[in-house]
């Protein structure tokens, strides 16, 4: 268990390496340039591993408790072991609405990186065109990347005050940068969005649940017990597409900045063996989701386990 622990936290390092890399030189060799450490702990603690790190956990936290309150409110809906139920929900909000409130900010200060070390991914993120101070905050809208335009609503100066405090901080937008550094905009663009909607969406169901579970009044509130219920699947789609939004919006860049990720394909690997490995992985994966779900599914029906103390007796040792 440990080991995979240490596993996750190097894959969240390599990562984010690859997103703002920093501790090393590029030096030649017979095979062409490579990069080489110099400097471990800043390849360890690069601008973007902190913020990657903080948010990748809350979102665990998130999964975690969601998984926690959709047992609960399934329980209430089935009218079985409710103690168990309301006392494991309330335990669950309490996580869910320090987790959500804590997301929202690594979330906050995982921008202001990427508007320091990533301004293609940013302006992708916002669908900004032009470079400009009084930037606005796209709130919901349509990319037109062939007409190089973004219809939205948006908030005026929010995005520079976002990102700097100051309404006329200027943010860097995508004409001024060259096409083919540009991620494909209206992608990421909506994922982006549809991930910030999400998480807004788990706050304002935390915090409310909360508050209603405490009065007792969210027991009797059938409607809300089903959405908390199903409301298990967010925190899982916001982390895949937030993933998403963070590995395409770097894109074409495999190593921001340094290597494009048309130059890291292996030339001793075709495509047919990238395509067979891709299909396999796919196949061991799904069929380990399917096994997953089916256990989950039978301990969640079989319920809460009794817990048997045998008690002895100081005398004769009887039970």
């Amino acid at each position: 268990m440990l080991g995979s622990h240490f596993s996750a936290l190097w894959i969240i390092v390599a990562n984010s390496w690859m997103q703002t890399p920093a501790g090393f030189h590029i030096v030649d060799t017979p095979t062409g340039p490579r990069a080489e450490v110099v400097d471990f702990w800043a390849v360890v603690f690069n601008p973007s591993t902190m913020d990657r790190l903080s948010h990748t956990i809350m979102g665990a936290w998130q999964a975690g408790a969601w998984l926690v309150l959709s047992v609960g409110a399934y329980y209430l809906l089935k009218n079985k072991h409710l103690d168990f139920a309301k006392a494991s929900m309330k335990i669950g909000f309490v996580l869910a609405i320090i987790a959500s409130l804590v997301q929202l900010s690594t979330g906050h200060s995982s921008a202001e990186t990427v508007a320091e070390t990533q301004p293609a991914k940013l302006a992708a993120f916002e669908g900004q065109w032009e470079t400009t101070a009084n930037a606005p905050l796209s709130l919901i809208g349509w990319v037109n990347e062939a007409e190089e335009t973004t219809s939205s609503l948006a908030i005026p100066g929010m995005l520079s005050w976002l990102v700097a405090g100051d309404t006329e901080h200027v943010v860097t937008g995508l004409n001024d940068i060259p096409a083919d550094e540009r991620p494909p905009v209206n992608t990421v663009f909506q994922l982006y969005h549809l991930m910030v909607v999400i998480g807004m969406a788990l706050i304002a169901l935390s915090v409310g649940g909360g508050v209603l579970s405490w009065t007792g009044h969210l027991f009797k509130m059938r409607w809300l017990l089903w959405i908390m219920a199903l409301a298990v699947v967010l925190p899982q789609i916001g982390n895949q597409i937030g993933w998403a939004a963070a590995e395409i919006g770097r894109q074409p860049w495999i190593v921001y900045g340094l290597m494009k990720t048309v130059d890291a394909i292996s030339p001793t690997v075709g495509a047919a063996e990238v395509i067979t490995s891709l299909i396999l992985f796919t196949v061991v994966y799904l069929g380990l989701f399917v096994m997953f779900f089916a256990l989950l599914d039978k301990k969640i029906k079989d319920g809460p386990g009794l817990v048997k103390l045998s008690v002895y007796r100081d005398k004769g040792g009887t039970r």
